[in-house]
C-alpha cells in the first residue's frame, strides 16, 4: 500500500514535471531579479492594519525548548477510524506510567484480550506526555514478545530507526529474526556511533563484502574483550568457515540471541526454534524450512494472534500429510473436515468435525478453527455430538450472537452460555464458581471504580490496560477480579470483547 501511494505519487509529479516542460522554458533568475521579484511582490500586498505604537511593553511568554530533543510523534498502524479509538487514547497520562503497564500486559491472554491488546499496541493517536520514545519502545518489545515481527519493524520504522541507539538495536534484532538484515547492516555502517555492538559491526562489514575491515574490528575488538568469547566464536567460523572444517559444532547458546540465531544458520548449524520466544517462529515461515517446521511456527504465532487465519489453513492444506502423529494428525483432521464442509453433506461433516475439533484443542486453536468454519457450518443441520461441537464453535466465533438461534436444543441445555452470547441474564438463572462470577459480570457486579474514573478524565489507554490486566488475572482463576474485569469491559463500552472472554473462559481448554 505504501509503496503504491509513493508510485502514484510520484506520477502526479512526473506529469505536472512533464506538463511544465511543454512551456517556453524561462530564463533562471538572478539574484537581482529575485530582489526585483520580491518587491513586486510586496507592492501588490495590501498593508496590514496594525496600530503605530504596540499596546503594551510586557514581554510577551515564549516556550523555549531544546533542538536536540526528539519531538514525540504519532506512532501507529491502525487510525482511530479502523479501531474506533480516540486519538486522545494515551494524552490523559504519563508516558512513564504507560510504559509500565504496557511492560505487564500478560504472556498469553485469551484471544479476545489478546486482539483488544494487539489493538491497543497498534492504534495511532496522539503520543503521551513524557518520554514518548520510551512507550513506544515498550509496545515494540510486546509486539515481539507475541510474536508480531512486521508489526514491531513497521512501529519501529515510524519512530526512526536512527534517532536513538535503542531504536537501531531493536531494529537490527528483529531484522536479523526476520533474516533480511541489509537495509539495518547499512544504517549500522552509515552510523557506527548507534551500533548495537562490535560484534555486529564485524558481521555487517562481512556482509558487505568488506572482509578485511571485518577481520581487523574482530581482532581488536577480541583483544580487547568488547566481543563474548562465544560470538567471537561462530562470528570466527562465519568470517572463515574452512579453518574449522572437521571440527566439532558451537554448542546452542544458553540464551536467546538474534546474532547468534543467525550465525549458526549461516555456518551450517541452524538452531530450532521451537525452544526460543515466538518471535523466532517467523523465522520458520520461509519456504526454504521444511513443512514440518513451517506448520508448527505457523501453530505457535496463530496462538498468539501474530498470524492470519487463513494463512494457517493455507499451510495445514497445502499437501497431502506426510507422516503420522503430532503435527500430522491435525493436518489430516482439518484436510478431511475441510473437504467434507465442502460437499456440505451434514454425514460427512458429522464424521469428521469432532476429531477436527479435538486436533485444534490440543494446541489451543479452537478460536482460530471457529473463525475460519463458523459461517459454513450454520448453514448445515446437525445433530447429535456434531451439533454440539458446532454450538461451541459457533459460540467461539465472531457470530456467537446467533448460536442459539442455530442450535436451540444446545442453548436450553446451557442456559449460561447462552446467556453470555445474548448479553443478558434471566431471571433467576443462578450458578457457582466460574460460571456464578460470569454472570453476575452480566447483571449485578460493578465495574472497577478508579478504572471508570481514569477513563472519564482521558486516560483511557491507560484504563484499558488496567482493565486487560484485571480480566486476564481473573480468568486465571480469581473470580472476584473476573466478574470485575468483565463488568469493566462492558462498562468501558466493549461489549463484545466482554462477552467473548466470557465465552472462551467458559470453553477454552489446552494450551495457551
Amino acid at each position: 500500500m505504501r509503496n503504491s501511494l509513493v508510485s502514484s505519487l510520484f506520477a502526479v509529479i512526473g506529469a505536472a514535471v512533464a506538463a511544465q516542460g511543454q512551456d517556453t522554458p524561462a530564463a533562471p533568475l538572478s539574484v537581482i531579479d529575485w530582489l526585483e521579484m520580491q518587491g513586486a511582490i510586496e507592492a501588490v500586498q495590501p498593508a496590514p492594519d496594525e496600530p503605530d505604537v504596540a499596546p503594551s511593553g510586557t514581554v510577551p511568554q515564549v516556550t523555549v525548548r531544546p533542538l536536540t530533543d526528539p519531538a514525540s510523534k504519532r506512532v501507529g498502524l491502525a487510525p482511530s477510524n479502523v479501531t474506533g479509538l480516540p486519538d486522545t487514547l494515551w494524552t490523559g497520562s504519563r508516558a512513564a506510567t504507560l510504559t509500565r503497564a504496557i511492560t505487564a500486559l500478560p504472556d498469553a491472554p485469551l484471544p479476545a484480550i489478546q486482539a483488544l491488546t494487539m489493538t491497543l499496541l497498534l492504534a495511532e493517536a496522539h503520543p503521551p506526555e513524557g518520554d514518548a520514545m520510551a512507550f513506544d519502545l515498550a509496545r515494540v518489545d510486546v509486539l515481539t514478545r507475541y510474536g508480531a515481527l512486521d508489526p514491531a519493524l513497521a512501529l519501529l520504522e515510524q519512530m526512526g530507526v536512527t534517532r536513538e541507539a535503542a531504536n537501531l538495536s531493536r531494529y537490527m534484532d528483529l531484522s536479523l529474526v526476520a533474516g533480511n538484515v541489509g537495509g539495518a547492516c547499512a544504517l549500522i555502517l552509515q552510523s557506527p556511533r548507534l551500533s548495537p555492538g562490535k560484534a555486529h559491526d564485524v558481521f555487517c562489514a562481512a556482509r558487505a563484502g568488506n572482509w578485511d575491515d571485518a577481520v581487523l574490528i574482530m581482532g581488536t575488538a577480541r583483544a580487547l574483550g568488547l566481543i563474548d568469547p562465544d560470538i567471537a566464536e561462530a562470528l570466527e567460523r562465519f568470517l572463515d568457515p574452512e579453518l574449522f572444517e572437521g571440527e566439532a559444532p558451537l554448542p546452542v547458546p544458553p540464551s536467546p540471541d538474534p546474532l547468534m540465531f543467525r550465525l549458526f544458520q549461516a555456518i551450517g548449524t541452524p538452531i530450532p526454534t521451537r525452544g526460543w520466544p515466538v518471535v523466532y517462529a517467523n523465522a520458520d515461515l520461509s519456504p526454504n524450512s521444511g513443512w514440518k517446521a513451517q506448520l508448527e511456527a505457523a501453530e505457535r504465532l496463530a496462538r498468539r494472534g501474530a498470524l492470519g487465519d487463513n494463512r494457517l489453513l493455507g499451510l495445514y492444506t497445502q499437501r497431502q500429510a506426510a507422516a503420522s502423529g503430532g503435527v500430522w494428525d491435525r493436518v489430516a483432521a482439518i484436510q478431511r473436515f475441510d473437504t467434507a464442509l465442502g460437499t456440505r453433506s451434514p454425514d460427512a461433516v458429522a464424521k469428521t468435525l469432532p476429531a477436527a475439533w479435538r486436533a485444534m484443542g490440543q494446541v489451543g486453536l479452537q478460536t482460530v478453527f471457529a473463525n475460519l468454519f463458523a459461517d459454513r457450518l450454520s448453514e448445515l443441520v446437525l445433530s447429535g455430538p456434531a451439533a454440539d461441537v458446532a454450538f461451541d464453535v459457533l459460540l467461539l466465533s465472531p457470530a456467537y450472537e446467533t448460536a442459539a438461534e442455530s442450535f436451540p436444543a444446545r442453548a436450553l441445555r446451557r442456559p449460561v452460555h447462552a446467556a453470555v452470547a445474548a448479553g443478558t441474564v434471566p431471571n433467576g438463572l443462578t450458578a457457582d464458581g466460574v460460571q456464578g462470577a460470569i454472570l453476575r459480570a452480566f447483571s449485578t457486579a460493578p465495574a472497577d471504580p478508579d478504572i471508570v474514573r481514569k477513563a472519564r478524565d482521558g486516560a483511557l489507554g491507560a484504563a484499558l490496560l488496567e482493565t486487560i490486566n484485571l480480566t486476564q488475572n481473573g480468568a486465571a482463576g480469581d473470580v472476584t477480579q473476573l466478574a470485575t474485569g468483565l463488568a469493566t469491559l462492558r462498562a468501558l463500552g466493549l461489549e463484545d470483547v466482554a462477552r467473548r472472554t466470557a465465552l472462551q473462559v467458559l470453553l477454552l481448554e489446552g494450551p495457551g
